[in-house]
């Protein structure tokens, strides 16, 4: 599938400021019709919501358009979609909500390849709960989360099973569908981070066997807020605690306070610009909605973008692979573009700053992969360099990363 890569840069107006960016994996930069859909709300008639004028009209429809086009994005039912203001914080509200009833009798499993944001609360709810809880391990040779231990870790008492769909250190991508198979077999429910993974590829929560998915939509080119949908029965099952007048209607029921409608525009907004991606799919009616056009669009689109994207992080690997006193964390191939890595002995953030000096992005440390770089080691020593490549990464960009590193040492 075409993908025009000078189209799609044109589409960031933050290029212009001339910074190279491998930091998406922290967060990207925003698409203009993200921007602008934000813009268009801060700047106009826009109440809260009620059906008695136009106004609180308009914020009804902001909000519908929303829930549906993450439901396109993740291939899940718009009525089954919850906004938060970020993963970890909907992570929380479905695990203290989930763990009501938990005892001693019950137990989950958790993963240390995790991004702590869906570990600490499952551990925490655990603990004042005394659940018991199981450890999924990766492998430190090869970066990978093993499917098959699940089928030894889980069992009758297993209630919960949290995994990663994509590693935010490292890339890998975890067979999830395998270990929801197991966990479902057992009768436990699945909860996916899908953060890193979203923006690299084509979702569908059902074939995840996902009962629970969380993304943010900052890093797939929205703004700061985030989204965790499943079935709308499973979410009427669960009572969170609220406020007695607030709504009691799902997924209402787990949004508190009056929503950011001008962050909901621009989820809007940049899930329009994700089906845009592929050449083939940039002349559709932006506006579109719904779940067949706009989600065909987005899977030609995003995976358009994956072939792109690895292309471009072979490049990278390969040639920091080629550099003398670089050494990169294990990872599987079947990961997402993103690559974690050191200089000879010297302190990771030292090489983020010398990097950022020639207006280079990366992150360093151990960004919150909290459990991965303590179990290798490497937290205490700094953690490690983060290069991500995204859609809107060149090959000239490749080059003056590596070019860059070289001259680091």
């Amino acid at each position: 599938m075409p993908f025009d890569i000078n189209r799609v840069r044109s589409q960031y107006p933050a290029l212009r400021e001339g910074y190279t960016h491998f930091d998406g994996a922290a967060g990207t930069l925003v698409a203009a019709r993200c921007a602008d859909a934000i813009a268009d709300v801060t700047g106009g008639a826009v109440a809260n919501k009620t059906t008695a004028f136009a106004a609180g009209r308009r914020a009804l429809e902001i909000v519908v358009r929303a829930r549906e086009a993450v439901g396109d994005l993740l291939g899940a039912r718009a009525d089954g979609v919850v906004f938060g203001p970020s993963a970890t914080a909907l992570t929380y509200l479905v695990a203290r909500t989930l763990a009501d009833g938990w005892g001693p009798q019950d137990e989950i499993v958790v993963s240390r390849l995790d991004h702590d944001a869906n570990v600490r609360p499952w551990l925490q709810v655990a603990a004042r709960s005394g659940t018991t809880v199981r450890w999924a391990e990766f492998d430190p040779a090869t970066g990978e989360l093993p499917a098959e231990q699940y089928g030894h870790l889980v069992n009758e008492r297993t209630r919960l099973v949290a995994v990663t769909a994509a590693s935010n250190a490292i890339g890998t991508r975890p067979d999830v569908a395998a270990i929801a198979r197991a966990a479902h077999d057992a009768g436990a429910l699945v909860y996916v981070d899908g953060v890193h993974a979203t923006p690299h590829a084509p979702t569908d929560v059902a074939a995840l066997g996902a009962d629970f998915y969380v993304t943010s939509a900052y890093k797939w080119s929205g703004p700061h807020i985030a989204a965790c949908v499943a079935a709308p029965s499973r979410w009427e099952s669960l009572r969170p605690e609220k406020l007695m007048p607030s709504p009691d209607d799902v997924p209402e029921r787990f949004e508190f306070g009056t929503p950011s409608f001008e962050l909901l525009a621009g989820v809007t907004g940049a899930i329009d610009h994700l089906a845009s991606l592929a050449a083939d799919a940039s002349d559709a009616d932006p506006g579109d909605a719904g779940t067949g056009t706009r989600r065909a669009r987005l899977i030609e689109s995003l995976s358009a973008a994956q072939v792109y994207e690895m292309t471009l992080f072979t490049q990278l690997v390969d040639g920091l692979a080629e550099i003398d006193g670089v050494r990169m964390c294990p990872a599987p191939a079947d990961r997402c573009p993103t690559v974690a890595f050191r200089v000879g002995d010297q302190d990771p953030a030292r090489t983020a700053e010398l990097l950022g000096d020639e207006g280079i992005c990366v992150f360093s440390g151990d960004y919150y992969a909290y459990e991965y770089f303590h179990a290798t080691g490497l937290r205490d020593t700094g953690g490690a360099v983060r290069a991500s490549v995204y859609h809107y990464t060149t090959a000239a960009e490749v080059d003056l990363l590596l070019d860059a590193v070289k001259r680091s040492r």
